[in-house]
C-alpha cells in the first residue's frame, strides 16, 4: 500500500483534463507523482485523464505536481484525475453525477495521506448563458463549501484558473468568458482558503478554446505557487 501521500483532487472540464499535444514537452517520468487510474496508484504519466481518450493529452496537473516537488522534494503527490471534458458546473454540484463521482473517488484513498488541495477549472460550458455565467460564483462556493464537508478535510486550499483570455475570439460562442472570470475573482474575498491563478500570456492550440501543452506546464506552476501561498 502506498502511505503518507499528500494527495489533491483534480476536477473540471476539458481544460483541467488537458488537451495539450504529448509532443511539445518533456515526458512526465517522476517516481515521486502518482495517479489514481483503475482504482489503484501508478507511477504518472500523460494523459493523466482518460475521460476522452482520443483527444486526452497534457494538463495542468503535471507541472503542478513538478513545481511542488522543487519546494518539498521529499513529498510524494498522488493526483486524483476526475475531470471531464465539455462539462457544465451543474454537474458538478452536490448530489449531480460528477461531484458524487469525484467525492467517491477521493474517499477511496483518503487513508493513503492527507487531502491536501482541489484543483478546479472550469467554465467554458457556461460562459454561453448569461443566467449561468451571472450566478457562476454562487453555484461555485456551494460546491467548494458541501466538497469541504464531505471530504471532511476543513478548509482545504480549493485553486481555481481564469479562462483563458484567447476565449475572446470565440465571442459569439461564449460572450460571458468574462463574466464567468470575473465571478471566480470575486470569490477570493469569500472564500477561505481559495485563491485564484492568472492565465495572462497563456496560449491555445489554435482551437480558441484549449491551452496548450507548453502553456499547461505554466498554468500548473502558478497553480502550485497558489497552493503554497495558502498552504503556508
Amino acid at each position: 500500500m502506498v502511505m503518507a501521500l499528500d494527495i489533491f483532487l483534480l476536477i473540471g472540464q476539458s481544460n483541467m483534463a488537458g488537451r495539450g499535444l504529448l509532443a511539445e514537452v518533456a515526458e512526465l517520468s517522476d517516481s515521486r507523482i502518482l495517479m489514481l487510474r483503475d482504482g489503484s496508484w501508478q507511477h504518472a504519466a500523460e494523459p493523466l485523464h482518460t475521460d476522452k481518450p482520443e483527444r486526452a493529452g497534457v494538463g495542468l496537473g503535471s507541472g503542478f505536481a513538478l513545481e511542488l516537488l522543487c519546494h518539498a522534494p521529499e513529498t510524494t503527490i498522488g493526483l486524483v484525475p476526475c475531470a471531464v471534458g465539455g462539462t457544465p458546473l451543474s454537474r458538478w454540484l452536490p448530489e449531480m453525477d460528477l461531484y458524487e463521482a469525484a467525492l467517491s473517488m477521493a474517499k477511496q484513498v483518503c487513508g493513503d495521506g492527507t487531502m491536501k488541495g482541489i484543483l478546479w477549472h472550469q467554465g467554458e460550458s457556461d460562459a454561453n448563458d448569461a443566467t449561468l455565467a451571472e450566478s457562476y460564483g454562487t453555484r461555485l462556493q456551494t460546491m467548494i463549501r458541501q466538497l469541504r464537508i464531505e471530504l471532511g478535510a476543513g478548509p482545504v486550499p480549493f485553486i481555481a484558473g481564469e479562462l483563458g483570455t484567447f476565449l475572446a475570439a470565440e465571442e459569439n460562442r461564449r460572450p460571458y468568458f468574462n463574466v464567468v472570470n470575473q465571478q471566480l475573482r470575486e470569490l477570493e474575498t469569500r472564500v477561505s482558503k481559495y485563491g485564484l491563478v492568472d492565465s495572462k500570456e497563456l496560449s491555445d492550440t489554435g482551437d480558441n478554446v484549449h491551452f496548450n501543452a507548453i502553456s499547461l506546464r505554466e498554468f500548473g506552476r502558478r497553480y502550485a505557487q497558489k497552493f503554497l501561498s495558502l498552504a503556508r
